[in-house]
C-alpha cells in the first residue's frame, strides 16, 4: 500500500451555480413547507386538545 494521495476519491467542491441552485431550493421550497407544517401542526395540535380539554380560561 502506498503513501500517494489518491486524488480520484476527493470530491471537487460545487460550482457557484450548484450552490446558488441549492440555496434557491431551500429558501424558495424546502424550508417554507416545512413553516407551514410546524405552523399548521402546532395550530392542529391546540385545536384539538381544545376538544378534549375545553377552552382555555376560567371555568363557569
Amino acid at each position: 500500500m502506498s503513501d500517494e494521495f489518491n486524488t480520484d476519491l476527493v470530491a471537487e467542491p460545487p460550482s457557484k451555480r450548484e450552490e446558488i441552485v441549492a440555496f434557491v431550493t431551500l429558501a424558495v421550497l424546502i424550508w417554507p413547507v416545512i413553516a407551514v407544517g410546524i405552523v399548521g401542526g402546532f395550530g392542529f395540535l391546540i385545536w384539538m386538545s381544545q376538544l378534549l380539554l375545553g377552552p382555555p380560561g376560567p371555568p363557569r
